[in-house]
């Protein structure tokens, strides 16, 4: 055991930065490069893929030339054929050289979970992979430590042939040569150690999830050497903790900072703890919270994805520019319409078209980007096309129901159905072509020729706001109103604060309120309910619903506001710039007043003043 230890205490100081790493960034002057991200184990989607953007050969060896792949992450989980990928790019990492080229991936969040033993989407057909390799002792020597245990825990009353069942059934064949693979000095453990979480090559940023605030905070160096160096550090401290036998390799990422600070308190008491062993267990339990395993790192933010322009437009442009980039390309989110998008006026290109069918529905895409021109080449034909941009989605549906397929079906769909809610709303099924959606119908809407519903949606679609759910006229009952989109995951604000939900919103909630509150402030909605405070379950983003009680024509803010400190990024201000008194008439002219126009128009005024962007 002891030699045991010394190599783990090796191995733990060549992960912790004592060799030098690969610490290329930054690549220039490269004519053509392709992109692609999440294979997710779906080897033959990808050789297709590669083979339609000029990548590979019919034998997948290289045919690149002097292209360079960047590959933004998740190789791995969920497919079968995990292993066979990591095979392919280590394979054209060593052939693209010869012609000019090169390979480069940058991490993504399944590949580090794979490091640091987040396995809860290891398919059975990865583990399989390796199954061949397996020692057989590896095995014998976990399950007798394991029983060991399980006898202390229960004063010998352990049935061993049950426990058997047990452990083979939660490390299944491959399990134990899938960790040593994964491990520093494993094939591919010792590979994936050295990639960075992020490159620049000509003016375009590859990362796998998003630009977090925390990019704008350092340069790529500083962020690539920190986050990597996390990584390495807490990889050889969890192997010194397995080299004691004192934690297993099944040990769960999320449960080891637990085990670690439970190992602490013996430590402390037992002066014949090596040494090696207690700075293993205080760097497990340091960085088990890393900001890298966080929301808001590089390979798991989804902001930039799930953020409106005016949410998210500062964080995107502050990132970018302490990169050195002018636009980003990102997987780790499956784009709605599993094909390539692209939002913020092209800043952002979403790649992830859910490649691995079985789990996405999806196929794979990769981008193609030569002298300025930017190209789509699919898996399924070898025709070009072009990123499309990003659908306004406020509120979970169809993939199929685009904003405008949406109005035109709550419009002209038949009514199937009226119910009331516990909030009092009237919620009413409207479906056409075999499609049902639900929408909250309000009577009388139009009050005078004005209709302040119609006119929050369309403002919103003014400013890119992205917070009004789709909202139309229509006749219901023999009654005018007007109907407005409610997802069929929607919850308010009273379920969200008493269940303690929404900390995973794709887009941070404090910066959705922020933006709610800025438009309550511009529209003067004097009511903020929790029942017009509706979210999407599925990301949390937020919808602004009901306005009944907005539009009037005072100058200031509404009372509820008064005290609220409102945050307008340069994107907001920007934004409000555009409020002309020429756009409100010509786009609310005909559901507001004269009066209600001009008093947005002075409220924009009032805002931007108090932003310091007017005199």
């Amino acid at each position: 055991m002891q030699t045991i230890l010394r190599i783990a205490v090796c191995i733990f100081a060549l992960a912790a930065g004592d060799v030098a790493l690969a610490n290329d960034y930054r690549f220039s002057g490269i004519e053509r490069v392709v992109a692609m991200s999440d294979p997710h184990g779906d080897h033959a989607a990808m050789l297709r893929t590669l083979g339609n953007a000029g990548i590979v050969d019919a034998d997948g060896n290289w045919a690149g030339d002097d292209a360079y792949l960047v590959i933004t992450g998740d190789l791995l989980d969920r497919g079968p054929d995990s292993r066979a990928i990591m095979d392919l790019v280590m394979r054209l990492e060593s052939q693209a050289p010869e012609s000019g080229g090169k390979v480069l991936l940058t991490l993504g969040n399944h590949e580090v979970m794979n490091l640091v033993g987040d396995l809860r989407y290891v398919s059975a057909g990865e583990y399989a992979a390796f199954a061949g390799e397996e020692l057989a002792e590896d095995r014998e020597q976990w399950f007798q430590a394991l029983l060991s245990r399980r006898r202390v825990q229960t004063l010998g009353m352990v049935d061993e042939a049950e426990l058997r069942a047990e452990f083979d059934r939660d490390r299944p064949a491959g399990f134990y040569a899938h960790r040593r693979a994964f491990s520093s000095q494993g094939t591919y453990g010792r590979w994936l150690l050295e990639k960075p979480l992020m490159v620049v090559v000509n003016d375009t940023a590859y990362v796998h999830g998003g630009m977090p605030p925390m990019v704008a905070e350092q340069s790529l160096e500083a962020l690539n050497d920190q986050l990597r160096d996390d990584i390495n550090q807490y990889v050889g401290a969890m192997e010194t903790l397995f080299a004691a036998a004192i934690v297993d390799p099944a040990v769960n990422f999320y449960d080891q900072a637990d085990v670690a600070e439970g190992l602490a308190a013996g430590a402390a008491s037992d002066p014949s703890t090596e040494p090696a062993v207690r700075k293993a267990i205080e760097t497990v339990v340091a960085l088990n919270d890393s900001p890298v395993h966080g929301p808001d790192s590089p390979l798991w933010y989804r902001g930039t994805v799930g953020c409106s322009v005016l949410a998210e437009g500062d964080v995107l442009a502050a990132s970018l520019a302490a990169v050195g980039a002018s636009r980003v390309v990102i997987g780790h989110t499956p784009t709605v319409t599993r094909g390539v998008l692209e939002r913020f006026d092209g800043r952002v290109i979403e790649i992830d078209t859910g490649m691995f069918s079985a789990a996405y529905r999806g196929s794979g895409f990769a981008l193609i980007l030569e002298q300025g021109s930017v190209a789509v080449a699919q898996e399924d034909s070898p025709e070009l096309t072009a990123p499309i941009p990003h659908p306004r989605r406020v509120g979970d549906r169809s993939a199929s129901l685009s904003a405008e397929a949406l109005e035109a079906l709550m419009r002209e769909g038949e009514v199937t159905s009226m119910t009331e809610d516990a909030a009092g709303r009237t919620l009413v099924e409207v479906g056409r072509d075999g499609v049902s959606v639900t929408a909250v119908f309000a009577e009388g809407s139009r009050r005078k020729g004005r209709n302040p519903e119609i006119a929050a949606y369309r403002l919103d679609r003014m400013l890119n706001l992205e917070l009004v759910p789709v909202t139309v006229e229509r006749e219901v009952d023999g009654k005018a109103g007007t109907l407005q989109f409610m997802p069929d995951n929607a919850r308010d604000e009273t379920y969200r604060s008493r269940s303690g939900q929404g900390s995973s919103a794709w887009c941070p909630l404090p910066r959705q309120w922020n933006s709610m509150y800025v438009f309550d402030a511009l529209i003067r909605n004097e009511k903020r309910l929790p029942a017009s405070m509706v979210y999407s379950a599925g990301n949390w983003q937020i919808m602004s619903m009901g306005h009944e009680n907005a539009f009037g024509t005072g100058r200031g803010r509404p009372a509820y506001l008064k005290s609220q400190v409102l945050e307008l990024t340069s994107t907001w201000i920007e934004a409000l710039d555009t409020l002309t008194e020429d756009a409100l008439n010509e786009a609310l002219g005909d559901v507001l007043s004269e009066r209600q126009i001009s008093a947005i128009g002075h409220r924009a005024g009032t805002l931007l003043e108090e932003a310091g962007a007017r005199p």
